[in-house]
């Protein structure tokens, strides 16, 4: 059983950067796809950006794409989302997940285990 822990949000300003952590224990991160998804109020939850196993597939949102970097340090068994230029519409609960087998960066695919979630905000 593996558990997730995110950390990292909270209120920032538009143009802002925010890094998001997600610390994994009761397994190695390094054997699972990692991703990050979000859910924003009256949406269905979207990935975000994720990680294939043996990192061998990167996908990043659209919405996303050149703001928004994900990573992981296996040996802390931590994954990372980097988040710069926010914007208001970047506002959501955001989850961390990781699944043994990888299909695609998406909520509607299964995902093995997810975070609590962490409340990002950005608003001036």
């Amino acid at each position: 059983q593996v558990q997730l822990v995110e950390s990292g949000g909270g209120l920032v300003q538009p143009g802002g950067s925010l890094r998001l952590s997600c610390a994994a224990s009761g397994g190695t991160l390094a054997y699972y796809a990692i991703g990050w998804f979000r859910q924003a109020p009256g949406k269905e939850r979207e990935g975000v950006s994720c990680i294939s196993g043996r990192n061998i597939i990167t996908y990043v949102a659209d919405s996303v794409k050149g703001r928004f970097t994900i990573s992981r340090d296996n040996a802390n068994h931590t994954m990372y989302l980097q988040m710069n230029s926010l914007k208001p519409e970047d506002t959501a609960v955001y989850y961390c997940a990781v699944s043994r087998a990888y299909y695609s960066c998406s909520a509607s695919v299964p995902w093995d285990y997810w975070g609590q979630g962490t409340q990002v905000t950005v608003s001036s």
